[in-house]
């Protein structure tokens, strides 16, 4: 997918581009969904294994849970391409 194809993407390429941005993260940090839990609640967060799981997989989440994965797990850096 290129750029400009991106920006014309229907709202599934996005879902599927999210959900693929924050799955790498996870794998760079080598971080599992039952992991994920306990680091969650460790910056105040409260997400079952089951909820996370489902939320990836459909590549449907807001902008805060987003953000609060990638602070949990410690990400300072994010490649979006």
């Amino acid at each position: 997918m290129t750029a400009d194809d991106t920006i014309h993407a229907p709202d599934e390429a996005w879902d599927a581009k999210v959900k693929a941005i924050l799955k790498a993260e996870l794998k760079r940090k080598s971080v599992t969904y039952a992991q994920l839990v306990d680091k969650l609640a460790a910056v105040g967060v409260k997400e079952t294994e089951p909820n996370i799981r489902n939320k990836l997989a459909r590549g449907k989440f807001t902008a805060v849970f987003m953000i609060q994965v990638l602070t949990a797990v410690g990400a300072t850096n994010l490649r979006i391409d």
